[in-house]
């Protein structure tokens, strides 16, 4: 895992070039603390931070294949690189490290930008092709690792073009300046997360997941490689045939990573995901399984129960901390400083503090669960989008029996939560919003929020946009469709980043993430909804590994991760919330309305937590998140732990080409040579 930045210069003078790179990546240190290296030639600076996981003696980077046409920096893990390897090796190429990176590097320079596809792995990439003058970015097919770009206009003095892991490492270029983009936030703050290719920034774009990017001679364009696989030929077996088949797919997902020179750790929630990963984790493992896990004092968001009997059943060696509300209000501002975007709820936070527990204790690789939901239709959305589809067919009885098996995950979920949602569907039971039937109740909380902005718009004509503009989109099932918009949205841009990638790698950390594997992804789709109806959470899962687990975790109701909102600040009311919620200080971010803002904030404080509805609480904390962005991003100013200097980098590589690209070059790649594509 590294981080990685670059720019092509422009107006700004050679000598200066190499400590704008440096002072680039030492923005964005805390990614890769074990060493630092960067390339430079007449047309392109580019760096990395490294954290040393696969071949820690020999896999420095930036790295060339061997005629040093192509060099690279890489950012994330590629989890087939041994049987990648081979083949490669099978086609002649040598290799002179054990790294990934050089499996990278060596497979663009056999098939070119083909290769995206045969990698399965969670990357974001930089590659410079010498005798072209391209540079090629890249980003894994669900978008675990982030990457983000400026394309002439606000890219300051420093260049024409700039990219990193994150966007922080702008602030080291030459009049490179943050602003806000209300449009951007409205549709932040209705879909709950940037679209797949934007960011609260103007100017600054995210690669989309899937897809790469050709900048050549000034012109930079966009290419998707790959697509979410939902629609495949379902599974032909019978029931436990299928629980077979997924178990088999999970555990060569785990067994892959795990691979790694270092130890491999599990974050033990105590649901059904976790403890999966954990129980392979455990039977793969070369060595005793260390799990990590948060725990509160609320009983509401607190699950060290369950935690602690998977532990004790897989006999990891497990280790917790308790984060409490003073924890999240004192270190909600550092959390959203490497989030880099505004967020719906503050559950990031103590993924934060988790995160740099992880690393005290000597871990550097973490397994998760993230993407069973998406994958294996897990959330009640999906039970939800299927039942409003059919409403209109149904009768008031079958109708009822659905309701009562809706939310199997709210212990309070009763008749008068019936008798809601009864007048919910009834009047959402036919699509209001074109391509986001499943997603419209969601949207609803979005809606308020967005009433923060002067200038609200249409915040959801782009997600429109984007669904009309996808191939095969109108055909997918309603529940497919809310699969593709979960995969697109929430996955990437809040749960696997702002809530994931953003707060491990802020210590440090690389997360790895086992239901995200192609293949996982693939037997999901071909078993969802084939044995079942969607009203058992998971059937197929638990079905694969029952017998394995206690059988609490088969049976226990689903208890998303969830934690204290709008009342952590409401009761601690930190010091810099009061600054920054104050009239003068909203007067200064030009996109925010101060007197809805303000009038939003006295309810929070006047209103009791409980009684502090849903809607209300995401938009406090959209509004406090902005508030400290701007104060940090656009302002460029610290706000509460101020514990965001620059890392001091151990710079080992250093490649300067410049005034003689080429001069190494030996060959031409086999993708241009007749060779395999």
């Amino acid at each position: 895992m590294c981080g990685i930045a670059g720019f092509v210069p422009s107006s700004l003078d050679a000598g200066a070039t190499p400590e704008v790179m440096v002072s680039m990546l030492s923005l964005i240190g805390h990614r890769g603390p074990d060493e630092a290296g960067y390339y430079l030639d007449d047309g392109i600076a580019m760096g990395t931070v490294r954290l040393s996981v696969i071949d820690l003696s020999t896999g420095a980077q930036p790295m060339a294949d061997p005629t040093e046409r192509y060099w690279i920096c890489f950012n994330g893990e590629l989890y087939n690189h041994v049987e990648l390897r081979e083949e490669l090796r099978g086609l002649g190429r040598r290799f002179r490290t054990r790294s990934d990176t050089e499996v990278f590097v060596q497979a663009w320079a056999q098939w070119g930008p083909a290769c995206l596809t045969r990698f399965n792995g969670a990357f974001a990439v930089a590659i410079r092709d010498v005798v072209s003058g391209d540079l090629f970015l890249a980003r894994d097919r669900y978008g675990k690792r982030p990457l983000f770009y400026v394309d002439g206009e606000g890219a300051g003095r420093g260049g024409e073009f700039l990219f990193a892991s994150e966007m922080k490492a702008f602030r080291a270029v030459p009049g490179f300046r943050f602003e806000l983009d209300p449009r951007e936030l409205a549709s932040t703050f209705a879909v709950w997360t940037p679209l797949p290719d934007r960011t609260p920034f103007r100017h600054i774009r995210q690669l989309p997941m899937g897809s790469y990017l050709t900048v050549r001679g000034g012109h930079a364009v966009l290419n998707e490689y790959t697509d979410l696989e939902l629609d495949v030929e379902p599974f032909s077996g019978s029931e436990r045939q299928a629980a077979a088949f997924v178990r088999d797919a999970l555990s060569e997902s785990v067994a892959m990573r795990l691979r790694s020179d270092v130890e491999v750790g599990v974050y033990l929630s105590g649901g059904l995901d976790s403890s999966i990963v954990t129980k392979l984790a455990t039977e793969l493992s070369s060595h005793e399984v260390r799990t990590f896990s948060v725990e509160f004092d609320d009983a509401t968001f607190d699950e060290s129960g369950s935690q602690h009997v998977v532990a004790s059943y897989l006999g990891t060696l497990h280790s917790s901390i308790n984060v409490s509300s003073a924890d999240i209000a004192e270190s909600f501002p550092s959390a959203v400083y490497h989030a880099e975007v505004p967020a719906f709820r503050t559950a990031f936070v103590p993924m934060y503090l988790l995160s740099r527990h992880v690393r005290d204790a000597g871990i550097k690789v973490i397994l998760s669960g993230e993407g069973a939901d998406e994958a294996f239709l897990g959330y009640s959305l999906f039970r939800e989008t299927s039942l409003r589809a059919e409403w209109n067919d149904l009768s008031a009885d079958e109708r009822m029996a659905r309701l009562g098996s809706l939310h199997p995950e709210l212990s309070h979920f009763g008749p008068a939560n019936r008798a809601r949602l009864t007048s919910l569907f009834e009047q959402f039971s036919v699509e209001r919003l074109p391509g986001l039937f499943s997603h419209e109740l969601r949207y609803q909380n979005g809606r308020f929020a967005a009433r923060l902005l002067k200038d609200q718009g249409d915040p959801f004509a782009d997600l429109q946009a984007l669904t009309e503009s996808t191939s095969g989109y109108a055909a997918l099932s309603p529940v497919q469709k809310a699969q593709w918009l979960e995969f697109k949205t929430l996955l990437p841009g809040y749960l696997l980043s702002t809530q994931g990638e953003r707060m491990s790698l802020a210590h440090g950390v690389e997360n790895r993430c086992p239901f995200l594997d192609p293949a996982v992804v693939r037997a999901a789709a071909s078993v969802n909804l084939r044995f079942d109806d969607g009203s058992d959470e998971k059937a197929i899962l638990k079905k694969a590994l029952r017998g394995e687990l206690p059988e609490s975790s088969l049976t226990r109701r689903k208890q998303p991760y969830r934690a204290p909102g709008a009342a952590v600040f409401k009761e601690q009311r930190p010091d810099y919330m009061d600054l920054l919620l104050s009239r003068t200080e909203l007067q200064k971010i030009d996109c925010i309305d101060p007197v809805f803002a303000e009038k939003l904030v006295s309810k929070i404080m006047a209103t009791p937590s409980e009684a502090i509805s849903t809607k209300e609480d995401q938009a406090f904390v959209y509004l406090l998140s902005t508030a400290v962005l701007h104060q940090q991003f656009v302002l460029g100013q610290e706000i509460g732990r101020g514990d965001h200097a620059k890392a001091d980098l151990k710079v080992g590589t250093i490649v300067d080409h410049r005034n003689h690209r080429g001069a190494t070059m030996t060959g031409r790649p086999a993708h241009e040579a007749g060779g395999l594509r």
